[in-house]
């Protein structure tokens, strides 16, 4: 197949004077270019498009390809990460990973966990406070966590993102809503145990590659997988493969998982994120239907790799999930411009 890449460089952003914050979920070069190679290797020709810009200058020149890899996170709008999606539906271009409708909502923590409650699936309490005024109105007792809705990387997440007391958080969303100008999901804060589980597939052939613990070490900021300690993740924090058969409560993580993935439409690969609640029950916590793809640094090529999954598997089974989508016979792609 003739397969298009669609990415967000964060070097180029950068150069343009963006932000280190701004740009910390796009993607470095070394990961386009491990995915890039990896196709060549499965035998695919490849074509490098670039972010959403790009993809609409190649479009209007008349490129097409038989399969876009979409990785591009977008910059700007809670809808962004379904911005390449959308564009790709509307000419016709299958591509991998999530829609645009699934890329908005998960996007959108406090959206996502409105689906998953009135799907019955285990999360905690939750409110959305876009102003400190409404944080103010939480109905549920501390502790608190904090985040922003719709941010990725552990952007905006620190230890300052547990509060412990009424009183501290409208001050504290107030903080959050200064810095991101977008509303804070406020949640119940969750002591316990924390995992990410790696999912495979497509609606009832989906299934769990894995499942890895995050351990923070003793340098590490403490309570909370945050923005510096995934940054700074070989230093400061410890990953542990666990299996069904060896601890019951990672057979119980992982339906929670593929349950949440099958409930909110996810596509071809991604992670769920869960933690345990002060009496050890593991609760959905958030999904990222576009995981970050460094072979050493992101959560899903980690867990892949603990589980004995190559790389070149991982981006195969990837293109196996969504290569169903692509019309049989497939059109013959146009040249691209």
């Amino acid at each position: 197949m003739r397969i298009g890449l669609t990415y967000d460089l964060r070097s180029e952003y950068l150069a343009r004077g963006y932000s280190e914050d701004e740009t910390a979920e796009f993607d470095r070069e070394e990961t386009i270019a491990a995915i890039e190679a990896a196709l060549r290797r499965l035998g695919h020709e490849t074509d490098r498009i670039g972010n959403v810009q790009q993809l609409v200058e190649r479009l209007a020149a008349g490129g097409r390809w038989d399969l876009v890899f979409n990785i591009a996170e977008g910059l700007t709008g809670i809808g962004r990460e379904a911005q390449v999606p959308a564009l790709l539906d509307a000419y016709r271009i299958p591509y991998t990973f999530s829609d645009p409708l699934v890329m908005s909502l998960t996007l959108h923590k406090g959206m996502t966990k409105h689906v998953i409650r009135d799907a019955r699936i285990p999360t905690c309490d939750f409110g959305v406070a876009a102003s400190p005024e409404a944080a103010a109105e939480i109905r549920f007792g501390p502790p608190y966590f904090i985040k922003p809705v719709a941010e990725g990387t552990g952007k905006g997440v620190s230890a300052s993102s547990i509060v412990r007391s009424r009183r501290a958080l409208p001050p504290a969303c107030g903080a959050l809503l200064a810095a991101y100008g977008q509303p804070v999901l406020v949640e119940r804060f969750l002591p316990g145990r924390e995992f990410t589980t790696a999912v495979i597939g497509t609606g009832p052939r989906a299934e769990v590659l894995g499942t890895m613990e995050v351990l923070l070490l003793a340098a590490a900021e403490q309570q909370v997988y945050s923005y510096h300690n995934k940054e700074n993740s070989e230093e400061l924090v410890r990953y542990r493969l666990l299996r069904p058969e060896e601890d019951p409560l990672v057979a119980e993580v992982e339906a929670i998982a593929l349950n949440a993935w099958r409930v909110l439409g996810c596509r071809d690969a991604g992670r769920l994120d869960l933690r345990c609640d002060r009496r050890g029950r593991p609760q959905f916590m958030e999904v990222n239907p576009l995981a970050g793809l460094h072979p050493e640094h992101s959560d899903l090529p980690i867990i892949c790799g603990l589980a004995g999954i190559s790389f070149d598997q991982l981006i195969a089974r990837i293109l196996a999930s969504a290569g169903m989508r692509i019309p049989v016979p497939a059109a013959r792609a146009r040249p691209c411009a």
